[in-house]
């Protein structure tokens, strides 16, 4: 009886082990992941709001010096990047779409490498020591692909050789939504922007690990800040305004065409900018970076400091109904986005984004100052974000979990809805479009 026992221990140590492997092989490197992906959000968002906050300590005492420093580091950027670190230029979501479509499988290893994402954040962080408008956002969904994929080699090689490219487009897409998730404290958002961004698509196989990643990511953001929402929180009451269909009409319109206009400008730059400017752009791109760098200044000091960085806490003071910003405000803004991305420097459209969105509404409410402030500020906010990424979606969960709004859920989903049908009219999908050009160097 002895010997039966210790062979029936034996067999259940080794069924243990067996299982234990399976769990591990099949989601352990994920959760993994999705845990270093969480951390790394939070450290990078510190990291972020601790150079805008350099950067506002010292223009704040030095008016003047972002006409010097800003054009200096436009310039440092463009060449780090070009030189050092090809393929971590923008917000990184056409990246993450361009490998998820690549069925050859040799993207990946070029734009999600570690050496990308150490670029990816070096160069934003140093970009926004400059007050340049970027978000955090884009480029932590990026980071969070890179990590995950990278996650790769925790697997047997037999095991990778079996699965393939297919386990690696399920790490790069769980990283990303992991990653827009702890950006934002937004775990919904995460996986619509899964769902409708990246693969245009719902893969059954896909989803459980993708939310498991989520939550994961989450947890961990949760844990090291705590439970917040993004912009706060509004009161918008039981009772919604009459003129609430002509705003949502109003405001899904005009963001729309703003939007759109912004999408055509950042897709179709040799139609609009000078031939010799476009060609002096190819040949000295640093010396480009450096004008770049001198026109979001110039912008900059004549709205009072208002168009440096991200504009989130312009978009929470408008939220908050106190901020100080023009009317043109949008406009400005907008102008400052462009010029921060086209030296191709590191840099996210989300924040940015929702703060010309918060501009939009706060300008609107001197024709319908009947309307509460914070109610057309989520609206123009849902409205932006939908025309600039064309995934409405995505746009409304974001603004809905960021503003503890719930009153207003359908009026943001009308905005978003007609805002990207209207940026539609004027250029493609954003993001696929630009994730196209890695394809082409793919081929």
């Amino acid at each position: 009886m002895s010997n039966l026992s210790a062979i029936f221990i034996r067999f259940l140590d080794k069924r243990t082990v067996q299982r234990a492997r399976r769990l591990w092989l099949h989601y352990g490197v994920f959760w993994l992941g999705a845990i270093v992906t969480g951390l790394v959000a939070v450290l990078y968002a510190q990291l972020i709001d601790a150079g805008y906050d350099i950067f506002r300590r010292v223009t704040a005492a030095h008016w003047w010096l972002p006409l010097l420093a800003t054009p200096l580091i436009g310039a440092a950027g463009a060449w780090i990047t070009r030189r050092f670190f090809p393929g971590s230029e923008g917000s990184g979501i056409p990246q993450v779409m361009a490998t998820l479509r690549d069925r050859g499988g040799g993207l990946a290893p070029k734009l999600l490498s570690i050496r990308i994402l150490v670029g990816k954040i070096a160069v934003s962080f140093l970009s926004i020591l400059g007050g340049f408008t970027i978000g955090r956002e884009g480029p932590t969904i990026h980071v969070g692909a890179g990590l995950m994929f990278n996650l790769r080699h925790f697997y047997p090689a037999r095991f990778r050789a079996i699965r393939g490219i297919e386990l690696e487009r399920k790490l790069a897409l769980a990283g990303a939504a992991a990653g827009l998730s702890a950006a934002f404290n937004a775990p919904l958002a995460g996986v619509v922007f899964a769902i409708e961004e990246l693969t245009r698509s719902f893969e059954a196989r896909t989803s459980g690990v993708t939310i498991t990643a989520i939550i994961f990511a989450g947890v961990v953001s949760l844990g090291l800040q705590g439970n917040y929402t993004y912009f706060g929180a509004i009161d918008i009451g039981s009772h919604l305004p009459d003129l609430l269909a002509v705003a949502v009409l109003m405001i899904g319109v005009i963001s729309g065409v703003a939007g759109g206009i912004f999408c055509w400008l950042l897709l179709n730059t040799r139609r609009w900018m000078p031939s010799a400017l476009s060609t002096w752009r190819g040949r000295q791109p640093v010396v480009f970076g450096a004008l770049c760098g001198l026109i979001i200044a110039v912008i900059g000091v004549a709205s009072h400091g208002h168009t440096f960085g991200s504009g989130y806490a312009e978009a929470r003071a408008m939220l908050e109904a106190h901020g100080e910003v023009s009317a043109i405000y949008p406009l400005l803004k907008m102008a400052s986005m462009v010029g921060s991305y086209l030296p191709g420097a590191p840099g996210g459209l989300f924040a940015p984004s929702l703060a010309i969105g918060a501009g939009i509404g706060n300008t609107l409410h001197l024709a319908l100052g009947q309307m509460e402030l914070p109610m057309l500020i989520a609206l123009g906010m849902v409205g932006y974000l939908a025309a600039v990424t064309q995934s409405p979606i995505t746009a409304f969960v974001i603004v809905i979990e960021m503003i503890n709004g719930h009153e207003l859920v359908l009026s943001l989903m009308a905005t978003a809805l007609i805002a990207s049908q209207v940026s539609r009219l004027f250029a493609p999908p954003l993001y696929e479009a630009l994730s196209e050009r890695y394809d082409a160097t793919a081929a």
